[in-house]
């Protein structure tokens, strides 16, 4: 019997690819087994530079926020633990995982952990910049004296009624927290250079109706020289029910100002026959030698009101209640 010649070709063919066989009874009754190949396919598989084939096994990273309460891992140490705070350390942004066991570690924000297995790259939770913004837009829609703000109003034409206090310091207080109120109901605040002589005033502007006038005075303390004159003002007729008087017990306006704007717990005690002006001045290690040592002091303390938190709940209550008298419809 000769021998079945291949070419290399065919010896190549039937011993890569696999073998598929085909049994039938011959002759004899005996079974026959004959090979033959599979029908060949491509037996390369799809192209391997088709998709993204750079992608690493374990897909791409993806960006997530470092919320407090997230479970990742980190890939080089294999630490793993939730996020409990983002902080700025060493000019760079480090994020703190605590474990199960309760203790924490920092590592750098930024790529390099694992959150369900899938990488991710951490970064800055931007939920606590939303609530700066979001606080921000809210202070930007209140008044220094925490009134709501009408933005794009003018202001009104001066109405009939005012309100008076006794000097500059309190002018620019009562501008600098309600300035933008009392601009919105058309209220001017004028000077009275002192109360020495408010009923005189009082006749002067001869209040009524349509013209009330909300007086503040400083230092109104029961047995003093201002409690006398309120009390003699407030009975001059007939103008007496057109005309609000409050004020508050301290020696000057600078002292509404709360002490903690200047880093003080308390205003010191000046004691009495010295300016009480001057006191404070030299108590604060501030010039004082002239009106303008004063003057200077003054702005200085004007500067750390940002709004009515800033200052004493007498002084609020007073202004506010003036406000409401001389902004109130006729009866």
């Amino acid at each position: 019997m000769g021998a079945l010649a291949l070419t290399a070709v065919e010896c190549q063919v039937y011993v890569l690819t696999p073998l598929r066989s085909d049994s039938r009874r011959g002759p004899c009754g005996r079974r026959h087994t004959r090979a033959y190949p599979a029908p060949v396919t491509d037996r390369y598989g799809s192209d391997v530079l088709s998709g993204d084939w750079r992608a690493p096994r374990g897909g791409r990273s993806r960006e997530v926020e470092a919320e407090t309460g997230l479970v990742v891992e980190d890939v080089e140490t294999g630490w793993c633990g939730a996020v409990t705070r983002v902080e700025k350390a060493g000019g760079m942004q480090v994020v703190h995982l605590e474990d199960r066991r309760g203790r924490s570690k920092g590592f750098p924000l930024g790529p390099g952990f694992l959150l369900d297995g899938s990488p991710v790259i951490l970064t800055a939770p931007k939920a606590a910049a939303r609530a700066q913004v979001a606080a921000a837009r809210q202070a930007a829609s209140r008044t220094a004296s925490g009134s709501v703000a009408v933005h794009g109003a003018k202001a009104r034409v001066a109405s009939g009624s005012r309100i008076f206090v006794e000097g500059r310091h309190d002018a620019e207080l009562v501008e600098r927290v309600w300035g933008h109120d009392l601009r919105i109901e058309g209220v001017v605040v004028e000077m009275l250079d002192g109360v020495d002589d408010l009923s005189a005033a009082i006749r002067e502007f001869q209040p009524g109706p349509d013209r009330r006038m909300g007086v503040l005075v400083d230092h109104l303390v029961a047995g003093t020289k201002e409690h006398r004159v309120v009390q003699e003002a407030q009975r001059l007729q007939p103008y007496a029910a057109h005309v609000r008087i409050l004020g508050h017990p301290y020696v000057d306006v600078w002292q509404s100002v709360r002490p903690e704007r200047l880093g003080l717990r308390a205003w010191p005690v000046i004691p009495r026959g010295q300016s009480w002006k001057h006191g404070i001045c030299a108590h604060l290690g501030w010039p004082h030698e002239t009106q303008a040592d004063i003057a200077r002091a003054w702005k200085q303390i004007l500067g750390t009101v940002r709004s009515y938190a800033d200052l004493e709940p007498t002084l609020l209550a007073s202004v506010e209640e003036l406000i409401d008298f001389v902004t109130a419809p006729a009866e």
